[in-house]
C-alpha cells in the first residue's frame, strides 16, 4: 500500500499525526501533513485507513 497527501487539500490539522504517526507527520514549513515512508507497513495499514476516513480535508489518498 502507498498513501500520499494532497496538499492543495491538507487543511494543517494533523488528525492523521495523531492517528498514524509512524506513517505521518507535519511539514512545518508548508503548515501541513506529509508521508513519512515510501511503503506502508502492514502493521500500519488500517490506522492510514482511518486517517484517510476521517481526515476533514479529503487529502489523504491510498493506493492499494
Amino acid at each position: 500500500m502507498k498513501v500520499k497527501v494532497d496538499a492543495d487539500l491538507c487543511i494543517g490539522c494533523g488528525l492523521c499525526t495523531e492517528t498514524c504517526p509512524d506513517v505521518f507527520e507535519m511539514d512545518e514549513d508548508q503548515g501541513v501533513a506529509k508521508v513519512k515512508v515510501e511503503e506502508v507497513p502492514e502493521d500500519a495499514q488500517d490506522c492510514v485507513r482511518q486517517a484517510a476516513e476521517d481526515c476533514p480535508g479529503d487529502a489523504i489518498q491510498i493506493e492499494e
